[in-house]
């Protein structure tokens, strides 16, 4: 589709307007450089022409993904003024507001790849579900339990609405409220598997996902935004991070995958790292949280 639109654009309007953009169902965010609007018009008129059958709406992105409930300010350009639609991923179907809920399109492999993992007599914490892709997927993949939790409330009726939606009401039982204070109170011990995909947080909330894991152990997905200069690894620098971490904690780890989700900036990476916890200290951690 980008090569498609740039052939349509002048060189001078193209260079403008970043080289990625997210379509979620059958609206278009786009990026500019330096929140060109004029350019960002003539980008969105071509958009619809070129793909009228798929693309109801186009919006620019007008402040970065941010705050506790993760939400961008959009400004419309063409088609239809809405900001509601019907996302569909991996055989599910999700209803959503870009511009009041969180949802990446950039989460794709993810969100094949974690569900694939999942047995079905697992139980799952997912602390930052957003409209519920991850939850829905791995319900609709496994048939395991997922307690499902994000603070957004907007957000939260859109993924009780998405778990009605896609039958996976046995299974994903959504809950509204900040995740730590959750599993304080509600969900100490009992994750095979916890789920932590909002990198801003993931180091300040990582004790209380070691908090929800059974005294067994588990598997957590632990998201991060990683600054890495030329010649530096970002995995690297997440695992020595978390490393660190887990090591002033006294907890018994190891690493299992990883890699580079994509670039958000110059030498800023979205990173995923897979974490197996050995064994959970129930009591350190109740005496400390």
């Amino acid at each position: 589709m980008r090569r498609r639109l740039k052939a349509q654009v002048t060189t001078e309007n193209s260079v403008n307007i970043c080289n990625s953009y997210d379509i979620i169902g059958d609206i278009a965010v786009i990026k500019t450089l330096n929140g060109d609007v004029e350019t960002a018009k003539k980008v969105a008129d071509e958009i619809m022409k070129l793909y009228s059958k798929k693309i109801k709406a186009v919006f620019m992105q007008i402040s970065a993904v941010q705050g506790d409930f993760r939400v961008r300010q959009l400004s419309f350009l063409a088609g239809e003024n809405r900001t509601v639609t019907l996302y569909k991923e991996h055989g599910c179907l999700f209803r959503v507001d870009i511009e009041r809920c969180y949802l990446s399109p950039r989460l794709l492999f993810e969100h094949k790849r974690i569900p694939a993992l999942v047995m079905p007599d697992e139980v799952v914490v997912n602390m930052f579900s957003g409209v519920g892709c991850f939850s829905v997927l791995i319900a609709k993949t496994s048939g395991s339990k997922v307690y499902s939790i994000d603070v957004n409330p907007t957000a939260y009726e859109y993924m009780k609405e998405n778990v009605r939606l896609n039958g996976v009401s046995n299974c994903v039982i959504p809950l509204l409220g900040d995740s730590k204070e959750i599993i304080n109170s509600q969900l100490q011990g009992i994750a095979d598997r916890v789920l932590m995909p909002l990198p801003e947080l993931a180091f300040e909330y990582l004790p209380y996902a070691l908090l929800a894991l059974k005294s067994t152990g588990g598997w957590i997905h632990f998201f991060d935004f990683q600054h890495a200069a030329k010649g530096e690894n970002p995995i690297e620098k997440t695992r020595q991070k978390v490393a660190e971490h887990l090591d002033a904690l006294g907890i018994c780890y190891s690493f299992g995958f990883s890699r580079v989700i994509r670039s958000v900036g110059p030498y800023w990476y979205q990173t995923v790292l897979d974490i197996y916890v050995s064994v959970r200290q129930a009591s350190f951690y109740s005496n400390r949280l």
